[in-house]
């Protein structure tokens, strides 16, 4: 098997990749992977340390890039968190490499990017306080923390979530039930009410946010659920062929959204906002740009799975 091939193997499917990860990010991940595998460390590690480095950017992307300095601790602060991305990548080509997928690594992986952010707009907030707001004489001060909050947390945190979801969804229907992630809030939930706190208080409180998680995945996606529960119902043991391939025809043209709801779109216009000393064009794209993309997605990816689910229901497959 070739080295190309052999990286490949680690990669969850080519419909799923962007141009950028598959040309970059997956082979230098894939490097670091090897690596890790020599020394066994458990993908979990990697994590942890993906965590480390991209909170450590928010420092760094505090500062003003008005003089030779503070460009320097921006580029700090962006080679971190390219550094951090990459062993995101990693964590994920280790575990399937070595077949150690636990759900707490599929829980961690999902907090390793809020870790990143949370810290990458609270050195925003820090870097625009003492500012004035273009075209005014008012300072930004706590507007710049409202901004960064209705950024982060109304919109980042929704876009990813939903970005996640339908990534998975994919997979299932692609790869089925065993290469994919494709969780649920009842059974996440039976899992949290059987852990006790006082046994494993760090995976109670992992669940407990997981739980949360899911649930916002679901409420999102009403259409989607009723599409599944028909699936489920008319065909609990195996999916027809033909219903993979029309879910997958129907929601391999929303990817691309997918993607760029993900990490590179951002992050490239996070990287050119700080570097260019105007940083809140930053919160404003994922407010306005990509929010838009978001009710687009997820509106052309309701009407689909209620046309699916009409279907399966007419026992077309």
């Amino acid at each position: 098997m070739s080295n190309n091939s052999k990286m490949k193997s680690t990669l969850k499917s080519d419909d799923v990749e962007e141009w950028l990860d598959l040309k970059i990010v997956r082979p230098l991940g894939y490097l670091w992977t090897l690596f890790f595998y020599k020394l066994n460390v458990h993908p979990n590690t990697v994590t942890v340390l993906s965590m480390i480095i991209g909170g450590a950017s928010g420092f760094f992307l505090s500062k003003r890039a008005d003089t030779t300095e503070g460009i320097i601790y921006n580029i700090i602060g962006i080679l971190l968190i390219m550094w951090a991305n990459l062993y995101d990548s990693t964590d994920g080509q280790l575990a399937r490499l070595t077949g150690k997928k636990t759900r707490l690594g599929r829980i961690l992986d999902g907090a390793a990017g809020d870790i990143w952010f949370i810290s990458i707009y609270v050195g925003l907030v820090v870097r625009l306080f003492p500012q004035t707001i273009p075209f005014t004489h008012i300072q930004w001060g706590w507007w710049a923390f409202l901004l960064m909050a209705t950024s982060g947390f109304l919109c980042h945190s929704r876009q990813c979530n939903l970005a996640d979801y339908y990534r998975q969804a994919h997979l299932f229907f692609l790869k089925g039930e065993a290469n994919s992630e494709l969780d649920n809030y009842n059974q996440q939930k039976a899992l949290y009410q059987q852990a006790k706190w006082r046994d494993d208080p760090i995976w109670k409180f992992f669940l407990f946010t997981y739980v949360r998680y899911t649930k916002v995945q679901e409420s999102q996606t009403p259409e989607f659920q009723k599409f599944m529960a028909a699936v489920r119902q008319a065909y609990p043991t195996q999916l027809p062929q033909t219903l993979r391939d029309d879910f997958r025809a129907h929601s391999l043209p929303l990817i691309k959204y997918v993607n760029m709801l993900s990490f590179n779109t951002r992050a490239i216009v996070l990287y050119v906002s700080c570097l260019i000393d105007m940083p809140y064009l930053y919160p404003l794209f994922e407010i306005v740009v990509l929010m838009s993309m978001f009710f687009y997605m997820r509106s052309a990816h309701e009407k689909f799975c209620k046309q699916l689910r009409q279907n399966v229901e007419a026992r077309k497959y």
